[in-house]
């Protein structure tokens, strides 16, 4: 089945939308201390990075105010070194990169 990008970035939008409803209301010590949210976040995180892994590279290079190769970047870390997860580094992805993304993502929405 073929998907257009307002597919993969419909996922991408759900995963942020996700990401920063689950951690409104709390700190980072609540974060790293609940596995089940962490989890959760990590495969949103995941699923993020898979959506943008399959863009074509023509899109990635239209749209460079996305930072495309480090999303896809973290989604390889998530996966393949799940042992030695940075969860502080996590944590910091929510707060300081998944608001921007989200409205990027939003923009670029509107634009296609």
């Amino acid at each position: 089945m073929s998907y257009f990008p307002e597919d993969y970035l419909g996922h991408i939008l759900l995963k942020t939308s996700f990401i920063l409803d689950a951690s409104k209301d709390i700190d980072k010590e609540t974060f790293l201390q609940n596995p089940v949210l962490t989890r959760a976040i990590i495969r949103s995180l995941e699923i993020i990075g898979e959506a943008t892994k399959r863009l074509s590279n023509d899109f990635r290079i239209k749209y460079p105010q996305i930072s495309w190769k480090e999303m896809a970047g973290m989604r390889d870390i998530l996966i393949h070194e799940y042992f030695g997860v940075d969860y502080n580094l996590v944590w910091d992805v929510i707060m300081d990169d998944i608001p921007t993304l989200e409205k990027k993502i939003q923009a670029i929405l509107k634009d296609l």
